[in-house]
């Protein structure tokens, strides 16, 4: 395990269109997306929104207007995969995160060191920005055993000396918990330990597909999440199918009652329903 603890840099969204995902996080956390760019290498593009404490939202897709290429490599975050194509057919979704690799550590000496656990670091460019990150062959996710699936985080370190994150007008949106679910947990548990970012993401065993979910805390205090794991899903539908429980009516003392008889009558029927039992410490009207 990395002796230099290394920092949640963002979160990814993939969308069908960069217009579609932008929308979504608009409506989601209430302020409209800035900055990006595209990746000529990937043939994506990308928008963000700033978080606080130096890390920030993404938002990429495959850019329609990237030049060909005669040798294309898959694109980032599994965006030609077919599976991942009709997944994002529902809209918009969060399907990975990156930690951040501060110097001195050198995330290329790292990843030679161990190929079996770290991917391919990878040149990228974005405008006046450059970094390495980490991208499995396939262009899908780093995985560990076999599992991956968006939870465990790609590795990148910035060779520009300004964080993109700095030239983002500020939101006061904060990320409040990031949790992943997996079938397998604890090899994702496994592989974070070793990577030194237990830190950054908690695991959690699901039944379902392996998923990201977020909690963001907005200016006003309000919370927003994304994403939704399979007992988060089964539990919304039991509390909406569970029958509704007969509000109970509230016995008024007499001197409530006499307050509020005009406006309040009972019926016959309900009054007998609602007499309480007499209050021993409730002194007798005098009149």
């Amino acid at each position: 395990m990395t002796a230099h603890p290394l920092q949640l840099d963002h979160l990814v969204i993939a969308a069908r269109t960069l217009e579609e995902g932008a929308d979504f996080i608009a409506a989601k956390l209430g302020i409209e997306m800035t900055g990006g760019g595209a990746h000529p290498l990937m043939r994506t593009h990308n928008r963000l929104l700033n978080l606080w404490g130096g890390a920030y939202l993404e938002v990429i897709a495959v850019d329609p207007d990237a030049a060909s290429v005669d040798t294309p490599r898959p694109r980032l975050f599994a965006l030609d995969d077919p599976m991942q194509q009709q997944r994002l057919e529902a809209g918009p979704q969060l399907v990975h995160w990156v930690a951040r690799v501060n110097r001195p550590k050198v995330l290329t000496r790292w990843q030679a060191q161990y190929p079996e656990r770290i991917p391919a670091v990878v040149p990228m460019t974005r405008g006046a920005n450059a970094w390495d990150l980490t991208i499995p062959a396939d262009g899908t996710f780093p995985a560990w055993q076999g599992a991956g699936d968006g939870l465990l985080p790609s590795l990148i370190q910035w060779d520009t000396p300004q964080h993109p994150s700095e030239s983002l007008p500020e939101t006061g949106i904060a990320l409040k918990s990031l949790t992943g679910f997996h079938p397998r947990a604890h090899l994702i548990s496994e592989q974070l330990a070793w990577l030194g970012v237990s830190h950054l993401m908690r695991v959690e065993v699901t039944a379902g597909t392996p998923v990201l979910v977020a909690e963001f805390e907005l200016p006003d205090g309000s919370i927003v999440t994304l994403g939704e794991s399979a007992e988060s899903i089964e539990a919304a539908k039991q509390a909406e199918a569970a029958p509704a429980k007969p509000a109970r009516k509230r016995a008024k003392s007499r001197k409530t009652g006499d307050a509020d008889a005009a406006n309040d009558t009972d019926t016959p029927e309900e009054t007998a329903e609602a007499e309480p039992a007499q209050d021993e410490s409730v002194q007798a009207d005098p009149r």
